[in-house]
């Protein structure tokens, strides 16, 4: 089976900022991404678990996307608009998908 090379970027932010981190995204032409819930965590300010938190964000969510190396630049600017200014972890790593053309 033929395996394509792609980039796979974790996007951890608070949750009411998805919405916002979601229209960069499309903006910068991402088609496709999951949202899933982070039920917690740690980090500079200590550890936090989602069901202890008492804010209208409702915690942490995590935007996770497969793309193509030549789409990561200018992804990464528009997402790095909302993360800059908001508790935020982007992370890329390297990956392989099955169907390329879908990415």
């Amino acid at each position: 089976m033929e395996k394509h090379d792609a980039k796979r970027v974790a996007i951890i932010i608070e949750a009411i900022m998805e919405s916002r981190l979601r229209q960069a995204l499309e903006g910068a032409g991402v088609t496709g991404y999951s949202v899933l819930p982070v039920l917690g965590g740690s980090g500079r300010s200590g550890s936090w678990r989602r069901d202890d938190t008492v804010t209208r964000g409702g915690g942490m969510v995590q935007v996770v996307c497969i793309i193509r190396a030549e789409k990561l630049d200018a992804m990464l600017e528009a997402a790095f608009e909302v993360v800059d200014r908001h508790i935020g972890v982007v992370a890329i790593s390297d990956c392989q998908v099955l169907r390329a053309d879908r990415f």
